[in-house]
């Protein structure tokens, strides 16, 4: 990363002299940007926003105003420690967003992927995971410790509990209250949230396979149509689809639902 460039700071935005800003970095007026922050090539940070440090935002990412990025957590235990957030390429986080650091209780770092689309009003509380490529509509909220998988979409208004988990491919509507993890390529709906079949049209518009397609369809079945415990499901799909590596991703997210599936 190069050291600063200050070219494309506003003259009323306020810039700690120890932040790193890669080239081609622009940031709006009255936007400020704290010590112990490092921000990637070609990203522009609109007005009024704040960020925080310690906080590394990559490359390409667009932040729009009034968001707050990198402020320390709401969790009552914290008590100053250094914790960090990384936020990584291409991103688009909209107007209002928050997006806190971690906890020293936890990995003392909040993760957001590359290629992810956050709405107005998003909020991502302290040591939450997202991934690449998911789309959190406008007022998502994810409390602490929550890790939402790829190309996961999260409607608008949707509130994920603590250390919930959101399967890669699944999709939650609008309004949902998510209290247990949501699989792989499961549809959710409700408060509380509850499963609805599979993403199919998701799938399909990332090129998912008819074959595999009907795969998926089966092993949700067999999930949620024969009675079984998560524990039974998961043996009949490792006997049954040993060799279909996106039912491996399905069988992943079950395995680690520790706080249970929705039902």
């Amino acid at each position: 990363m190069a050291t600063n460039d200050w070219s494309g700071i506003h003259p009323q935005a306020i810039v700690d002299p120890s932040a790193r800003l890669a080239e081609g970095v622009t940031v709006g007026p009255w936007s400020y940007i704290g010590p112990d922050v490092e921000v990637g090539e070609g990203t522009e940070i609109l007005s009024h926003v704040v960020v925080k440090g310690p906080t590394v935002i990559g490359r390409n990412n667009r932040v729009f105003q009034f968001c707050s990025i990198g402020e320390e957590c709401q969790d009552k235990k914290y008590a100053g420690e250094p914790t960090k957030l990384t936020i990584g390429d291409n991103n688009v986080i909209r107007e209002n967003c928050t997006i806190h650091r971690g906890t020293v209780q936890d990995k003392g770092e909040t993760r957001i992927g590359s290629n992810n689309l956050l709405m107005a009003y998003v909020h991502v509380a302290h040591d939450c995971v997202v991934g690449d490529h998911t789309i959190l509509a406008n007022c998502a909220t994810l409390a602490g410790h929550v890790t939402v998988g790829d190309f996961a979409i999260l409607g608008g208004g949707t509130m994920v509990h603590q250390f919930c988990h959101i399967g890669p491919h699944s999709m939650a509507a609008g309004g949902s209250i998510v209290l247990k993890d949501i699989p792989a390529y499961v549809m959710a709906s409700g408060q509380s949230a509850e499963p609805h079949g599979m993403n199919v049209e998701g799938l399909k518009r990332r090129g998912f396979e008819k074959d595999v397609l009907m795969t998926l369809r089966r092993a949700y079945k067999v999930i949620y149509r024969q009675g079984l415990t998560t524990e039974q499901a998961v043996e009949v799909l490792e006997e049954t689809y040993v060799d279909t590596p996106e039912v491996r991703v399905l069988i992943e997210s079950l395995r680690g639902a520790h706080r249970g599936i929705i039902r």
